[in-house]
């Protein structure tokens, strides 16, 4: 579906995703390269906030490119095989996404209850298990949600209310019984819904029990402005998503389950590399040296001067 019908206001939603798109593509890319250029953040807390920022800019991607090719050729088609692959990329980097979170809960959770044993814990082979234990576990996600509509062999319509191939809306057209599939989707639905959020839940019970037992406030201070971030990140992505699940769960409008999505799909992502830039020292600092040394143009340090002379 598209957001508008009317012809003259259709360029103008092209160039705002377009540019949403291109802000979120930016911000991440440069907070990417901020870490991997400078030494000091090379922890294990910057090691995954880059595979977040590279699970983002994949989320974003699997869905406001095509929307604005759809935008611009007037079309809202999607093949078969576009809409299938389209579903699984995009469950693929979102579960990346809400995976990344619950594991930066824990290095947080370890670096604040037990920074003697952080160095020990967090070590370069850990943080790689844990970054490939995500990417599987969504991959597993993915791949269980694409069977689940693949075994549906009758639609009732086909016509998609979002702007994207939504699994969940997939499976509302299915014309034949829904409920071994239902009930499959309510099982992914609690392993990757449910038990991270109770993770991070409970690792931020566990940091705030320990902070408030810091006497000085400004060690307090110092160690919750370190997840500060990553806790703003946590209520914006999944607020956002609460709100697209209970957007598909009562009879809403199709517009308004589209603009919940678009708000989950692409203004989340834009948000987070300000969030991390403006609200962590290291990384402003970071950000800083990275753009100075980008547009500082080279000086030579000594010029030379030939004067010919003419004789008379």
């Amino acid at each position: 579906m598209n957001f508008s019908e009317d012809p003259e206001l259709q360029p103008l939603l092209m160039g705002l995703f377009l540019s949403m798109y291109l802000l979120t593509v930016l911000g991440n890319l440069l907070i990417i390269l901020a870490v991997t250029s400078n030494s000091h953040l090379h922890k294990p807390m910057y090691f995954f906030l880059c595979s977040l920022s590279m699970a983002d800019v994949g989320f974003t991607s699997t869905t406001v490119p095509k929307m604005s090719v759809d935008i611009l050729t007037h079309s809202t088609v999607i093949s078969y095989d576009g809409c299938l692959t389209q579903m699984f990329m995009f469950i693929l980097f979102g579960c990346m996404d809400d995976v990344l979170l619950l594991v930066m809960a824990y290095d947080r959770f370890v670096a604040i209850c037990h920074p003697l044993h952080y160095h020990i814990i967090m070590n370069p082979r850990h943080c790689g298990f844990l970054l490939l234990l995500s990417f599987m576990a969504s991959l597993l996600d993915s791949l269980m949600q694409s069977l689940v509509v693949l075994r549906v062999s009758c639609f009732s319509r086909v016509e998609i209310p979002n702007f994207f191939c939504d699994p969940s809306q997939l499976l509302n057209l299915n014309c034949s019984d829904s409920l071994s599939s239902d009930i499959i989707i309510y099982l992914i639905g609690i392993m990757y819904g449910f038990l991270p959020m109770t993770g991070i839940f409970f690792s931020y019970s566990k940091i705030v029990s320990s902070i408030l037992r810091v006497p000085s406030p400004g060690g307090r201070y110092k160690a919750f402005s370190t997840c500060g971030s990553h806790l703003t990140v946590v209520c914006l992505f999944y607020g956002t998503g609460i709100g697209v699940f209970l957007s598909s769960t009562f009879s809403l409008s199709a517009l308004k389950r589209a603009v919940a999505s678009l708000v989950y799909t692409v203004f989340t992502p834009m948000l987070n590399p300000f969030i991390y830039s403006l609200r962590n020292q290291d990384m402003k600092k970071a950000m800083r040296r990275l753009l100075s040394s980008a547009f500082v143009v080279p000086v030579p340090c000594c010029w030379t001067v030939r004067v010919k002379g003419e004789q008379m």
